[in-house]
């Protein structure tokens, strides 16, 4: 049986498992949450919390996918579990990162052979996580996932609540995926293995955020939200850092040699399908 071993197991890993346990697959995950085991056991996932003794589930994996994120420290899940994984007689390892490792290109496109530039330490830190990844020596994947949307995480409620803003800066798109269109991915590449390959994973069309929510608002039959400079906008730090990086992501290679034809080429379709599925 094809057992795959999912840390950390979040928003994308969880789409990917509705299209792998339906083939047969043995899907374990982590979680720190107790409550969150539970759901994932209703699910069909075998649940484990973290931090926690996984040595058995190390050994019975055939395929392992991690989306920790980085912290101060480095990569928690090497420091953790390292020495055990590198052991590992894995099919397949996947690596879920980020555009932002590409850094600041005032607009332009950027592709898989771009030189790694992050301008943001969250992006910095995905570079080096990605290196010591790669340093295994293990059938490395590595995934750079653009602004992830789906079921649960679209504009529809701030846009309903009226808290929603168009934040304005002239220029200014981001890349955007819907969260099937990962778990698309992700399962091609387990099916056509390709040690040490990267691929971007992103939709068609790069736009503004301010597109984005006047898009969803229409849909709604809801007045556009306020436009808001960004200069004047009130944001997180995280929030903003996302604004300190403009690039337009290709996506080709996932299409090219995974062959992957995406259900959402843009955020129109992904956000007219996510009120569709509401209703």
């Amino acid at each position: 049986m094809n057992t795959l071993l999912s840390i950390g197991h979040g928003y994308s890993a969880q789409a990917l498992s509705r299209l792998l346990i339906p083939q047969g697959w043995r899907v374990i995950g982590t979680t720190r949450s107790p409550e969150k085991a539970r759901t994932l056991a209703a699910l069909g996932v075998e649940p484990l919390l973290w931090p926690g003794n996984i040595s058995a589930a190390l050994a019975q994996a055939t395929h392992l996918l991690t989306s920790v994120a980085p912290d101060e420290a480095g990569d928690p899940v090497l420091r953790a579990l390292g020495p055990q994984i590198a052991v590992m007689p894995l099919k397949w390892l996947g690596y879920l990162s980020t555009t932002a490792v590409y850094g600041h290109h005032g607009g332009a496109w950027v592709d898989e052979s771009t030189p790694l530039a992050p301008t943001t330490a969250r992006g910095a830190a995905r570079v080096q996580a990605e290196a010591a990844w790669a340093d295994l020596g293990h059938p490395l994947h590595i995934f750079r996932l653009a602004g992830i949307y789906g079921p649960g995480r679209g504009p529809f409620q701030k846009v309903r609540d009226g808290t929603a803003r168009r934040i304005f800066k002239p220029g200014q798109v981001f890349s955007r995926v819907h969260v099937d269109d990962i778990a698309a991915v992700l399962a091609a590449s387990i099916a056509h293995p390709d040690p040490g390959a990267i691929y971007n994973v992103c939709d068609d069309e790069p736009a503004s955020p301010e597109d984005v929510l006047s898009f969803a608002a229409n849909l709604l039959g809801l007045p556009e939200p306020p436009i808001v400079l960004y200069e004047d906008a009130e944001m997180t730090p995280l929030a903003r850092s996302f604004y300190a990086e403009n690039k337009r992501v290709r996506n080709d290679r996932v299409k090219d040699e995974l062959g992957v034809v995406l259900r959402f080429p843009t955020y129109r379709e992904g956000l007219a399908a996510i009120l569709a599925a509401e209703k």
